[in-house]
């Protein structure tokens, strides 16, 4: 989705001193905060930033109001708020690991979020994207039929009508990934989102049977 497109409608800007050091990456620091839009200077250079936009130095903007902004900065989820410096350190490699274990189901299920907002997964990774029914789509506020492309999705029974969308941000655990595609199908299946491959096939995979361990690739 491409939550750029929304009206901005706040009015206040609140000047900051919060910086963002990042290891081999850009100097960000915020000077100035909207309602879903951020000034910024990177580099130097002063940028303002709509929700879902990326500026020419690769900083992407996925939420922001009159108190803190989340950014994307080198590949790293940032928050700035009101509290003071924030760092955007790359984590080492250990640390972007997620083990994910089966539920009572047997089925791997885990919690993590979309587009910034909190969603409870299943793990399948017989779904070729992530895939979700259109009223979480509309809780996560995702305007598919706007910004989606129709399609169909062949399920065990019959051909589902779906959207196909691409989310701006995917997180599990400490692992987040931008610019994810999904599906969002008419009616209430499935219950519960999929983590399908569209995000499982950008991490390498390990299962022993009760444990699955993501884990992000360098």
């Amino acid at each position: 989705m491409r939550l750029s497109r929304f009206l901005v409608i706040g009015l206040v800007i609140c000047q900051l001193g919060l910086a963002f050091p990042v290891i081999a990456g850009p100097d960000v620091r915020v000077v100035g905060l909207f309602k879903q839009r951020v000034v910024v200077l990177i580099d130097g250079k002063q940028r303002m930033l709509a929700v879902g936009q990326t500026s020419p130095e690769g900083v992407k903007l996925l939420s922001a109001d009159s108190e803190s902004a989340v950014l994307v900065v080198d590949g790293v989820e940032v928050r700035g708020t009101l509290d003071g410096r924030v760092s955007a350190r790359k984590k080492s490699p250990s640390a972007q690991e997620v083990q994910i274990r089966r539920n009572n189901m047997s089925m791997y299920s885990t919690v993590g979020s979309i587009n910034g907002l909190p969603v409870s997964f299943i793990v399948d990774t017989g779904a070729t994207q992530i895939a979700m029914n259109d009223a979480q789509a509309r809780r996560l506020g995702i305007d598919y039929r706007v910004d989606g492309e129709p399609t169909a999705i062949t399920t065990a029974s019959r051909m589902e009508r779906a959207w196909a969308v691409m989310l701006d941000s995917v997180k599990v655990g400490d692992i987040a990934l931008i610019d994810v595609s999904a599906v969002v199908l008419e009616g209430p299946q499935p219950e519960q989102v999929l983590l399908g491959m569209s995000f499982l096939s950008r991490l390498e995979m390990r299962n022993d049977g009760q444990l699955m361990t993501l884990r992000r690739k360098y």
